[in-house]
């Protein structure tokens, strides 16, 4: 029997229904396929609009008033002499605005008022918002969505975080919900409401770009960085996540025209409800100190020190008498565990240190001639104001002589400046050259000590100092502590490559 050249070898016999069926189910699959990115674009796209609807009500506008005087003796409101006939003409006839001196002896007072954010967290009328938003304000006004006004007082602020807790007389005020901001991860959505320049309740939006952010001067917060569009006025406003919780507190924004740039920065909530926990129960925080001056470990004073990588907060002083001094920690230590805690950069210890309670016993682990050791302190109390250590330097004219191999020149400490220094050795830098040139060094550091092989060396002598130089290979980087001022730190200076003829 001849076979059948009409029938396929893998579908022999299929009726007409059953190739209907096949027909139509290929042409569903194709359909699915073919439209799954437009869908899954469009299920992509975040609403914001519930959120907003049910977390709105609770963010409120503050706006401040502070008096502020100006003029006084010999303020001259107009360029012309008391005796001078267009003095009385300008008097009387033009208007002075405020912040125009007054007249002569005269002050004048004016007020100056700011605007800003903020969102209700109980519903007995406690608000947080920016410490700066509020600060020296003789009068805070706050304004609810529902057009309410109540005047507030202030329970607590803290400068250093910049987080203030203030108070309105009011019950049953729609609350937020709070978040986790250790959950959130980079490139998650975010929502900020505020009132930019005045405008209440602006809602805009952007993704979490970095978190753990340490910003000069600002030790204690490892803030949220985000692309949402913050400006002022919008300072002590939420920042949502998705769900409709509190991550932060919208705080700062990097800008060269004092308007958005695309870099914004927040207070992550957990850390402004720990000092709104203290605000409430005393109008102030308390805060642990050790006693040191700390520095980032790089790669290069890593590898100095020999760790494995760059991690910790390396010592440069100990204030002496201090809770470090008396637990046995020294300079030139890395400080890699505070209490268990881990410390990857040297801007985690200040925040870790920070949060430990006054008088509590701590274990920090330390890493010291090659290996780790554990010592004990008692933590202490930053004290309300702390003084900033003297940064000056002294002026040092370049010695004309030859450079060692790092290129600096060095001088021994004369009997007069090491009593002025109060120190019992060190060389003095009196140029740097060539190779050093590229390092932080300066002409007046003090040189005290090399770091070889992750032991520190007091340097007595420029001879000792040559001679310790002599054993390094001469493509090694040299690590250094260096005391400017008051201050000491570590710099390290790397190896100029060798130049090879042509």
């Amino acid at each position: 029997m001849k076979p059948n050249a009409d029938a396929s070898p893998l579908t022999p016999d299929l009726n007409q229904e059953t190739a209907g069926a096949m027909k139509q189910l290929l042409l569903a699959f194709f359909f699915v396929l073919f439209s799954l990115p437009a869908q899954s674009q469009t299920r992509g796209l975040p609403d914001f609009t519930d959120l907003v609807e049910k977390q709105g009500p609770a963010v409120v506008n503050i706006s401040t008033t502070q008096t502020q005087r100006s003029g006084g003796k010999g303020a001259q409101p107009f360029p012309f002499d008391e005796n001078d006939p267009m003095y009385e003409f300008f008097r009387r006839f033009i208007p002075r605005q405020p912040g125009m001196p007054g007249l002569p002896g005269v002050p004048r007072e004016f007020e100056s008022r700011s605007l800003g954010s903020g969102f209700v967290i109980s519903a007995e009328g406690y608000i947080l918002t920016n410490a700066h938003v509020v600060d020296s304000a003789d009068e805070i006004l706050v304004r609810l969505t529902d057009k309410r006004e109540f005047k507030a007082r202030v329970i607590g602020t803290d400068k250093r975080t910049d987080v203030a807790l203030i108070k309105i007389e009011a019950a049953g005020l729609p609350t937020v919900r709070l978040g986790d901001p250790g959950v959130l991860k980079v490139g998650e959505w975010v929502v900020a409401i505020g009132s930019p320049f005045g405008f209440d309740n602006s809602v805009t939006a952007g993704i979490v770009s970095a978190k753990g952010r340490s910003l000069p001067q600002e030790n204690y917060v490892p803030f949220i960085q985000t692309d949402v569009a913050v400006n002022p006025g919008n300072s002590g406003g939420p920042l949502f996540n998705m769900k409709g919780e509190v991550v932060g507190i919208n705080s700062q924004i990097y800008s060269r025209s004092g308007g958005f740039m695309g870099i914004s920065f927040a207070i992550p909530i957990d850390v402004a409800m720990e000092v709104q926990g203290q605000l409430r129960a005393s109008g102030k925080v308390s805060r642990g100190r050790i006693g040191v001056v700390i520095q980032e470990v790089t790669k290069e004073l890593a590898e100095s020190f020999g760790l494995a990588k760059a991690q910790g907060a390396v010592v440069n002083a100990v204030e002496k008498g201090g809770p470090a001094d008396k637990g046995g920690v020294e300079p030139g230590d890395v400080i890699l565990k505070f209490d268990g805690k881990p410390i990857t950069s040297s801007g985690d210890l200040p925040r870790i240190v920070g949060g430990t309670r006054p008088g509590s016993k701590a274990t920090i682990q330390v890493w010291r001639k090659g290996a780790t050791r554990d010592l004990v302190l008692v933590v202490a109390e930053i004290p309300v104001e702390e003084k900033t250590a003297s940064r000056s330097s002294r002026s040092v004219k370049p010695a004309e002589r030859a450079a060692n191999r790092l290129g600096l020149v060095v001088s021994e400490l004369t009997a007069e400046q090491k009593r002025e220094l109060r120190l019992d050795s060190g060389l003095l830098v009196e140029d740097v050259r060539n190779m050093a040139a590229r390092t932080e060094l300066r002409p007046g550091d003090i040189v005290l000590a090399l770091i070889a092989r992750g032991e520190s060396i007091e340097l007595k002598s420029v001879e000792q100092f040559n001679r310790l130089l002599g054993q390094f290979d001469k493509s090694a980087s040299v690590t250094l502590l260096v005391r400017r001022g008051e201050l000491q730190t570590f710099v390290t200076i790397k190896a100029a490559p060798e130049k090879r003829g042509e």
